[in-house]
């Protein structure tokens, strides 16, 4: 089984319970319906990526659903936290990529994007068999990974708050949520079977719309009847 279409997505959530407040970041983040699965971080070969918005879609309640996810939480007031997802793309579609999970405290929202997309790229690197100079800024070496012509694309999507001043629970989550052949397939005959109940409610609908027509025709028909006849029995000026 290997997923077809990948999406990332992010989010924040406060409460006085820790549960809740990490259940609430789910929310923000789109997906707090599925039963996610934790897996390691591989970026499928072939894996196409969609919007949070079309991936949203395919997230059924209560599905089994496999994520890469980091997160982190806090309920020290004004404490910074972050999670965040990195990924490195191969230009070769049918070699297989990385996912990074980084959840640091003390880290801008940046600083944590940029070293999750550091190890996503590094790992993928090392793998392809690229040289390169681990001490080397992060910018020195994405710019050569990116003229190499091995890896096409690295990105991040992180998420970042300051714990709450009042001591709740503050969660933090970033999420490559991963795609399979049987989430399209069950979304694909969600609209099926959609489509087919709108079919048969227009269907059901119309000998109604038909009744009322006519009923509101009846009326009119039989008054234009009525005001004819008493046009007829008037009499003829002399």
């Amino acid at each position: 089984m290997i997923p077809r279409k990948i999406f990332f997505t992010k989010g924040v959530g406060v409460h006085k319970h820790y549960l809740q407040s990490f259940e609430l970041a789910l929310r923000n983040a789109g997906i707090e319906k599925a039963n996610i699965v934790n897996v390691s971080s591989i970026f499928p070969p072939n894996a196409e990526v969609i919007s949070k918005e079309q991936g949203v879609k395919y997230v059924k309640p209560g599905a089994i659903t496999f994520c890469v996810i980091a997160r982190n939480s806090t309920n020290e007031p004004n404490r910074l936290i972050a999670a965040s997802i990195g990924a490195a793309i191969p230009a070769d579609k049918g070699t297989y990529g990385y996912l990074s999970e980084h959840h640091p405290n003390g880290e801008t929202e940046d600083k944590a994007g940029d070293y999750a997309e550091d190890l996503a790229a590094t790992m993928l690197a090392s793998t392809l068999g690229l040289e390169f100079d681990p001490d080397k800024a992060w910018d020195e070496r994405k710019q050569e990974f990116m003229m190499s012509g091995k890896i096409v694309k690295t990105r991040n999507i992180t998420q970042s708050a300051q714990g709450n001043k009042y001591g709740l629970w503050t969660s933090v989550v970033a999420v490559a949520v991963l795609v399979t052949d049987q989430m399209i397939a069950d979304y694909a005959a969600m609209q099926e079977a959609a489509q087919a109940n709108s079919e048969n409610l227009v269907k059901e609908d119309a000998p109604k719309d038909s009744a009322l027509k006519n009923s509101i025709k009846k009326p009119f028909s039989l008054a234009r009847s009525v005001f004819g006849r008493k046009k007829e029995q008037q009499p003829k000026p002399a």
